[in-house]
Order: structure tokens, then C-alpha cells, then sequence
């Protein structure tokens, strides 16, 4: 069997946060910067955290140094808030991708890993919510770690590398994500891509991408792992 880095995005992929992420992002931004900015019309979907925070607090007035310099500090605060909170709302794991981890996690040739655009504090918080186990993970790259999403794969490849000790092919890496941006981030590293409908993007949508597969959800385990280890395209 060949080898495998596969990389999941974590929100509208692996789990269903209910709202929790934008209500601590919320309480924490105000926390830290004393201010939402333009918060409350920003859309979430498909960035990390500090990009967020860019288009949140820029317009405010906020420099991108000041808000590069606080990070660490909302990094701590947001995971402070959101284990606060996170048992008021109806945080569940997305259709069959529990199921789709445990197979990978026990493949020898296979290494499971993150690249999400939430900060490194709150990854471990949410995953136990929806009942994951965080130590499956074994590499990752983190909205805290960079402002763009194509900026996060390389780190992760980067990490599998070092974790492992072998070394992967394009071909050999999978991004599993629900959004347009999880599937143009993995150009970054020529990263085959798995797209899946389970969050605010509808299947026509995702397809308009070109991902290399099109799943509207993860509930068949046995295609999903057809995808991760196949080489033709899918929709």
C-alpha cells in the first residue's frame, strides 16, 4: 500500500460546531481588542482565525501588527472561552467521518493530520466535543500560524515530514475539506483534494472548484478510502 498524509479541515468536515466557534470568537475578540470591528458581517467559512481578525479589526482601525502582536494572547483567551461555552451548544461529529479517522489512524502507511483555520488552543477542545480523540491528529498547521489558508498545507507537510521521517509526494498528500479555500489551499503543495458537502457549500458549489473527488458527505467509509488512495477524479 502506498503512502498517505492525510489532512482534514476541522469545521463543516470532521464536526458540526453549532455556533460555539463564532460565539467564543466573538467574547474573546471583544476580550482582547475591546472591540467586534466588522465582526458580525464577516463569513467564517473556509479562513483561519487570523484572517478573522484582519477583516474583523482593520476596518476598526486596528494595525495587522497590533493584531499579529496580540495572537498568543487570543489564542489563550479563545480556548479559555470556548471551554467555557462549548457545552451550550449542539456540537456533533459530521455524518461517517469518525468512522473514515479510525479506519485511517490504524494504517500502518497512513499519517492523519489538521490543517484548520481555527487557533491551536481551542483544535483539542472541539475535536473531544465531538468525540474525536485529539492524539489521532499526530500533525497539523493552525489559523494562528498564518493569515492565509494556502500559507498553512507546506507548514503541515513540513511537520509530517519531521513527525515521520519519510518523505511525500504531491500525490501522496490529501486535503479533506468543505469549502472552496480547503481546496485551493492545497495548490500550495500540489496536494490532491477531497471535497465534501457537509458545510455551507453545496456540492455545485464545491464541484465548480475541481477537487480531485465530490462527496456530499463522508457516510460511505469505503469510497472516501477509494478517494484517499485512488488517482482518477470523481463527482
Amino acid at each position: 500500500m502506498d503512502r498517505r498524509l492525510v489532512l482534514f479541515d476541522i469545521d463543516g468536515t470532521l464536526l458540526h460546531s453549532g455556533g460555539c466557534g463564532r460565539a467564543a470568537t466573538r467574547l474573546a475578540t471583544q476580550e482582547v481588542f475591546g472591540t467586534l470591528g466588522a465582526q458580525e458581517g464577516v463569513s467564517f467559512a473556509g479562513k483561519t482565525d487570523w484572517q478573522i481578525l484582519l477583516e474583523s479589526l482593520e476596518p476598526a482601525g486596528i494595525s495587522r501588527d497590533t493584531i499579529q502582536h496580540n495572537l498568543d494572547t487570543y489564542n489563550q483567551v479563545l480556548a479559555r472561552t470556548l471551554a467555557e461555552i462549548i457545552h451550550q451548544f449542539p456540537v456533533r461529529a459530521c455524518i461517517g467521518a469518525r468512522e473514515v479517522v479510525a479506519v485511517l489512524r490504524d494504517q500502518p502507511e497512513t499519517l492523519v493530520g489538521l490543517v484548520t483555520g481555527n487557533v491551536t488552543g481551542i483544535v483539542p477542545i472541539k475535536l473531544r466535543a465531538a468525540a474525536y480523540d485529539p492524539a489521532d491528529f499526530k500533525v497539523g498547521a493552525y489559523g494562528s500560524e498564518g493569515w492565509e489558508r494556502p500559507m498553512l498545507p507546506p507548514l503541515a507537510l513540513r511537520r509530517a515530514i519531521e513527525y515521520s521521517g519519510f518523505s511525500f509526494t504531491p500525490d501522496q498528500v490529501v486535503i479533506i475539506g468543505d469549502t472552496p479555500g480547503d481546496v485551493s489551499c492545497a495548490a500550495s503543495i500540489g496536494a490532491r483534494t477531497i471535497a465534501v458537502a457537509t458545510g455551507p457549500y453545496s456540492g455545485d458549489q464545491l464541484r465548480a472548484c475541481q477537487p480531485n473527488f465530490m462527496f456530499e458527505n463522508m457516510a460511505d467509509t469505503e469510497k472516501i478510502l477509494a478517494a484517499i488512495w485512488g488517482n482518477s477524479h470523481s463527482g
